[in-house]
């Protein structure tokens, strides 16, 4: 009888096959329960998403690029785009900081309306920031992708994430939101903007949610939404599902009312 016993890995411990391609539906499932996890930990029961362009500046650090471009002969133009779009960051910070407020005055066991953002740089920084300015939790559902490092800073500890699969991320943007703010960004953004629409329109996210275009001047330039009017892919009524707006004091305004309307007595996910 031999003494040399063999002790072969644990399957869930045995990272060549955690990294395979079978073990894809854990890996899966995994990015499903572990967020589930500490959502209750934290008694979430629902969010304001905040959506929008990574490349966006906060103001102090695109003035200080402006005149770093004035004095050094750099990207003047570029400059000077980013100090105007900065105002979509500032924005974006104070919005996030008034729904912080005001969620935290509800008078509910759980956490209501937490701010959540993709987690990284530009307005996911922004949103995260407000809500930590405001002494609130907030959530970073972050995505490994070659060209990002990390959850930013203002992302409260233990409700930062960071997920392999675009796929399970949306479905927790999606799964807990009780509304969308939309802010200026690129392909990303308007993937996440055009999700939300299809799944209301289409009946499988069954809540009212207010979904909010921020930025007249953005988005009357990059989405033509009338013109799938026109072309009868869409109905008019299919407008009614987003609102363009311009101020933090409308969006404020909108996000608040429809929420203490129709969400306050419906906490928890609607997907």
């Amino acid at each position: 009888m031999t003494t040399n016993e063999i002790h072969p890995p644990r399957a869930y411990r045995d990272p060549d096959f955690m990294n395979s391609p079978e073990a894809r539906p854990v890996r899966i499932l995994a990015e499903y329960l572990e967020p589930q996890d500490r959502f209750d930990e934290f008694n979430i029961k629902d969010t304001i998403l905040f959506f929008g362009s990574a490349r966006l500046l906060p103001r102090d650090e695109a003035e200080r690029r402006l005149e770093a471009a004035k004095t050094g002969g750099g990207d003047l133009i570029r400059a000077e785009a980013d100090l105007k779009m900065s105002r979509y960051y500032e924005d974006t910070r104070e919005l996030a900081h008034r729904l912080t407020d005001w969620s935290k005055g509800l008078k509910d066991p759980g956490r209501r309306f937490v701010v959540c953002s993709g987690g990284g740089p530009g307005i996911m920084e922004a949103a995260n920031r407000g809500a930590s300015e405001a002494k609130g939790d907030n959530i970073g559902l972050g995505i490994s992708l070659p060209m990002e490092q990390g959850v930013n800073p203002y992302v409260t500890r233990k409700l930062a994430f960071e997920f392999h699969y675009f796929f399970t991320r949306k479905f927790w943007f999606l799964y807990l939101a009780k509304a969308m703010v939309i802010m200026p960004g690129g392909f990303g953004t308007l993937d996440e903007f055009f999700e939300g629409l299809t799944l209301i329109q289409t009946g499988k996210m069954n809540k009212k949610m207010p979904i909010i275009l921020y930025g007249s001047e953005f988005w009357d330039k990059v989405v033509n939404l009338e013109a799938l009017v026109e072309f009868g892919t869409i109905s008019r009524a299919d407008l009614d599902l987003f609102q363009v707006i311009d101020t933090v004091d409308e969006a404020y305004d909108i996000i608040t009312t429809q929420l203490e309307e129709f969400a306050i007595d419906n906490p928890g996910p609607g997907l």
